[in-house]
């Protein structure tokens, strides 16, 4: 995983590949959305409001409605190698999932070998996995139990993408970083769509740059990395960014720009970040590049092990609803000190890079909802939503409908802006019965009136943080109209002659 698992603020620098000065970032929060969760490795979504979570020992949990299901999604802990490096480490839902139900999942396997495996939703529960649906696609030998990689992800392409590590130990002694005939040290890339019913469950994507007979595997994508943990597309431009963790000097944070054809070396074990990794080439086959070749690709972040940095856990680039002034952002982190940055390419393509104020010790993923929206979770079992620290305040445009009755109990909804979860409503003072945001841009709120005397009210939306918006006189309480009923007339019956 990151370096051996067991079982928030301050300011500074970070060394940067490119150079350049600090930029003037947005500042984060961190808003908690669960805890206590048995050790987080992955997040993700299926394409809908629910998140879904990793758990080391083999087991993956739903979030929804802010709160995690009883039942496990999957439970697969008597297939699972556990601790230290070896676990349930990566997840990712097929594109078409709500269509196929399909997703994978990669885990340690009892004999300490990476398993990447296909299995299906039940038929009649969204959050309930099939267990006997599962097959294995590709089973990969780890000749140590450290450096397995982990990291799932379906790119702008369609084609799955698998984060491996180099095999353990230190230095990668048997290079296989850099050995095309290894899955090793690898990003791979496969065609999940091909051979859906038959073995081995999956295809090779005929542009996969080593895809021919007689070389290289064909499943390899790029090479040349130590332990790619956590790795993500960009969800508006589909650049690539890859977390590789270092030896024991200094982190790094690989790009892969989008439309590229694949390829590239990121060096190691020649090259730790920008400097020449302590291992050389030893080992190496005939015609691996050396330090500082031409032929390898740089990163475009790194930082030393200093002040108890370690371990980098790579993130997302921000395109969520929340905060547009952290858009674009690559937001990624430490596992041992918990210090998040925030990294920016601005027009010239120089990369500045801002420490964020909150900690998140023992962070060991980051994750991003259907809405983009990002996540972070720690060893600890810590969840916790990211979020603009300084936040524009809520605004309120309109009410629909305008009027209800004096005796409450009518559904309202408020259109405007900048509304967040956990947001309240108050009509003339009296607040909301139950409050609901409806869409992910947080434009739309749901509220139900209670009971207010008669009389047209100010409208007013509280966010979690205290700002708030006013609608003056946006909605009218009105008093049932009685009807009046006629007196009754007597009914004489004359008697029959």
């Amino acid at each position: 995983m990151l370096r051996k698992l067991t079982a928030v603020l301050a300011i500074g620098g970070v060394g940067l590949a490119c150079g350049g000065s600090a930029q003037t970032a947005p500042e984060i929060a961190l808003e908690t959305v669960v805890t206590g969760l048995p050790q987080p490795t992955a997040i993700a979504h299926a394409g809908d409001a629910r998140l879904f979570l990793t758990l080391q020992r083999g087991q993956i949990a739903v979030l929804q409605d802010g709160s995690v299901l009883p039942t496990a999604f999957l439970d697969i802990r008597l297939l699972v190698s556990c601790c230290g490096e070896r676990a349930l480490l990566g997840l990712a839902f097929h594109p078409r999932h709500s269509e196929n139900g399909y997703f994978f999942v990669d885990y340690t396997n009892l004999s300490g070998d990476t398993v990447i495996a296909r299995y299906r939703v039940s038929a009649g529960n969204p959050n309930i996995a099939d267990p006997s649906s599962g097959v294995t696609l590709l089973t990969i030998a780890q000749p140590f139990s450290n450096h397995n990689g982990g990291q799932l992800a379906f790119g702008p392409d369609g084609y799955l993408y698998i984060g491996m590590g180099d095999g353990g130990s230190a230095n990668d002694p048997m290079c296989n970083a850099q050995r095309d005939e290894s899955l090793l040290g690898k990003i791979l890339r496969i065609d999940v769509d091909a051979n859906v019913d038959t073995p081995p469950f999956y295809g090779i994507p005929p542009g996969n740059p080593f895809a021919s007979p007689g070389g290289p595997r064909d499943e390899i994508w790029a090479k040349g990395l130590r332990n790619p943990w956590r790795f993500s597309f960009d969800r508006l431009t589909g650049d690539l960014y890859i977390g590789d963790v270092g030896q024991g000097a200094r982190e790094e944070v690989d790009f892969q720009p989008a439309g590229s054809s694949g390829g590239e070396n990121y060096g190691w074990k020649a090259m730790e970040g920008t400097a020449c990794g302590g291992g050389g080439t030893l080992g190496c086959p005939t015609g691996a590049p050396t330090c500082n070749a031409s032929s390898l690709s740089r990163p475009i972040l790194e930082y030393p092990h200093s002040g108890g940095d370690c371990s980098i856990t790579g993130g997302y680039v921000d395109r969520g609803p929340s905060s547009p002034e952290l858009a674009g952002t690559y937001l990624y982190g430490d596992y041992c000190t918990g210090k998040l940055w925030g990294a920016k390419r601005n027009a010239a393509g120089t990369w500045t890079t801002r420490l964020f104020s909150p900690r998140a010790v023992g962070l060991t993923t980051f994750g991003e909802d259907a809405a983009g929206r990002l996540y972070l979770a720690t060893e600890g079992g810590l969840l916790a939503r990211i979020v603009d620290a300084n936040p524009a305040a809520p605004t309120l445009t309109s009410v629909e409908p305008a009027a209800g009755s004096t005796r409450g109990g009518e559904s309202v909804v408020l259109t405007g802006g900048g509304f967040r979860t956990g947001a309240s409503v108050t009509f003339g003072g009296a607040p909301a019965t139950s409050v609901a945001i409806l869409d992910s841009n947080g434009t739309r709120i749901r509220a139900v009136t209670s009971s207010h005397g008669a009389g047209t009210v100010d409208v007013v939306v509280t966010n979690p943080d205290g700002r708030t918006a006013t609608l003056p006189g946006g909605f009218a309480f009105v008093a049932p109209v009685r009807v009046s009923q006629q007196p009754r007339v007597p009914r004489t019956v004359s008697p029959r002659p």
